[in-house]
C-alpha cells in the first residue's frame, strides 16, 4: 500500500509498504481523508518517534475487513477513529474517557500506526459511525472540532463574551463553536491576515492583529465586563498567556488549548487581583466528537471551510516542507483515496 512513513533525515518518506492484517479483535479501515494536525508536526519535529512510524489521527475512512472476533460493525461503513478507554478507571469514571491511561490504544499519536496510508487496523471501540450525507473531508475535521468543543466544556463556559487567541486550526474552530453555541462577541486575536479573513467568513464578530493594536486595551475597551469572560490560548506564541490573563475579565476564565512545550512565566497577582480562573484543556471525548458530526449533518458546522491545501499522499513530504514546517498552511488535508 502508499504510505507516508517519518524519516528521521528527511522528516516524512512517501513509500510502498505492506498493507496491514486485522487480528481477530481488529477492523481494518481503507482510509479516505486524513487531516494533518498540528500535533502531527510537534512529534515529527521531536525527533521522538521510531523510524518508519505512520502518523495521523484525523481520520475519515470505510470498513473494508472485520476481525472473527468484532460484532457491531459491518463492512462498507463509514467512520471515524478515536482512541480506547476502559471505562472503569478513575478517569474514565469522572467523565474524562479521552485521559484514560488503562489499556488506552490510538492511532497515529500512540501505539498503533495512523491515517498517512491506504490503510489502517484499529479496534471496533475506536471507531465512531460517521451520519448519512457528511462529506468524509468533513468525517476526518471532526476530531479537531471535537477538541475545541472540549475546550469549550473544560473552561466551564456557557454564554458570553470570548477571546480567541491564534487563528491555527484549532483557533478558527473555536470561533465557529463559539458562534454555534451563540457566545457573544466572540474575537480572534491573530497576525495572518488570511487568518484573520477566515474567522470573520466563519462568524468572528471582531479580528484583531496584535503586532499593529493593544490587545489588552482593545479588551478593555471593547466589552462592558472590562476584558473577556472567557478566553482561549491557541497559539502557543512568547507571551500569549500572560496577555490572555490581561485580558480577561474579573471572574473570568483562562483555557490554555496549546500544547506549549516549554515553562512560562505568569504573574500570580492576576490570579489573586482579578479571581480568574486557570485551566488546560486536551484532546475530546467520543461524544464531543458525536455532536460536532450532528452539526455537521444537520448543516450547522461545514470544516472544509479551513482547509487550506487539499493533496495525495504522494505530495505529503513536500507540502510538509513548504507549507506545514514554515507555518503557510491553514489547514492541511490529504485525500487518500
Amino acid at each position: 500500500m502508499k504510505a507516508v512513513v517519518y524519516d528521521r533525515k528527511e522528516k516524512l518518506k512517501f513509500r510502498e509498504i505492506p498493507a496491514p492484517v486485522p487480528e481477530p479483535d481488529q477492523v481494518l479501515v481503507r482510509v479516505r481523508h486524513t487531516g494533518f494536525c498540528g500535533s502531527d508536526h510537534s512529534l515529527i519535529e521531536s525527533g521522538s518517534l521510531s523510524e518508519g512510524y505512520i502518523v495521523g489521527h484525523e481520520v475519515s475512512g470505510v470498513v473494508e475487513e472485520i476481525g472473527s472476533a468484532v460484532a457491531g460493525h459491518v463492512v462498507g461503513e463509514n467512520v471515524m477513529i478515536r482512541p480506547t478507554f476502559c471505562g472503569k478507571c478513575r478517569d474514565c469514571l469522572q467523565g474524562r474517557p479521552h485521559l484514560c491511561a488503562v489499556g488506552r490504544r490510538s492511532i497515529g499519536i500512540g501505539d498503533l500506526p495512523g491515517g498517512f496510508a491506504e490503510y489502517l487496523v484499529c479496534y471496533p471501540e475506536m471507531l465512531i459511525s460517521a451520519p448519512e450525507g457528511v462529506d468524509s473531508r468533513n468525517v476526518a475535521l471532526a476530531e479537531p472540532f471535537a477538541a475545541s468543543l472540549h475546550a469549550i466544556h473544560v473552561s466551564g463556559a456557557q454564554s458570553g463574551s470570548a477571546l480567541v487567541i491564534g487563528g491555527g486550526p484549532i483557533g478558527l474552530a473555536l470561533v465557529r463553536l463559539l458562534k454555534i453555541m451563540n457566545f457573544s462577541p466572540v474575537a480572534l486575536s491573530e497576525p495572518v491576515k488570511e487568518k484573520r479573513d477566515l474567522a470573520v467568513a466563519i462568524g468572528a464578530d471582531r479580528v484583531l492583529d496584535p503586532l499593529e493594536v493593544d490587545l489588552v486595551f482593545h479588551s478593555f475597551q471593547d466589552t462592558p465586563e472590562r476584558g473577556y469572560e472567557t478566553v482561549y490560548e491557541c497559539s502557543g506564541a512568547e507571551g500569549a498567556l500572560p496577555d490572555a490573563m490581561r485580558c480577561c475579565a474579573n471572574g473570568g476564565t483562562v483555557c490554555v488549548v496549546s500544547i506549549i512545550m516549554r515553562n512560562i512565566e505568569i504573574a500570580p497577582m492576576f490570579l489573586n487581583f482579578k479571581e480568574i480562573k486557570l485551566t488546560g484543556s486536551y484532546s475530546n471525548t467520543h461524544e464531543e466528537n458525536r455532536q460536532c458530526l450532528d452539526w455537521m449533518a444537520k448543516g450547522l458546522l461545514d470544516g472544509t471551510t479551513l482547509i487550506s491545501d487539499e493533496i495525495s499522499l504522494e505530495e505529503l513530504p513536500g507540502v510538509y516542507r513548504e507549507r506545514i514546517d514554515t507555518g503557510r498552511a491553514v489547514k492541511v488535508m490529504i485525500d487518500v483515496e
